[in-house]
């Protein structure tokens, strides 16, 4: 999920080092799936996204400006916690983020990016 010679593929690959291999709340695996999912990327193997989030890790990658007070209320009152949401909203954030960065790559070289 980075342009990995491109100007900028050391800072990439720190931002995912950070977002995806720091200690933390949500797993590490599950961090990854998240970040791919929100990259428009299958991610295999398990775990996958729980269910509980990838609603909310869609609208945060497809659609961040939707996201709403009560969205998070929600997700609190199921029991998740501040620390976990935190965690989730950034790796489907960054996730977004790259891969937009691929597509806009792969475009300005005139390829797909598949």
């Amino acid at each position: 999920m980075d342009d990995r010679d491109g100007r900028y593929a050391a800072y990439t690959a720190r931002l995912l080092d950070s977002v995806l291999t720091t200690p933390g709340q949500v797993e590490t695996d599950v961090r990854r799936a998240i970040t791919a999912r929100a990259a428009g990327r299958p991610y295999s193997p398990p775990p996958a996204v729980p269910a509980a989030l990838a609603g909310y890790v869609d609208k945060v990658a497809l659609h961040a400006y939707k996201v709403t007070d009560a969205d998070i209320a929600a997700l609190q009152r199921a029991g998740t916690a501040d620390d976990t949401l935190f965690e989730v909203t950034v790796a489907a954030a960054v996730g977004a983020a790259l891969g937009r960065l691929e597509r806009g790559l792969a475009a300005l070289r005139g390829s797909r990016g598949d």
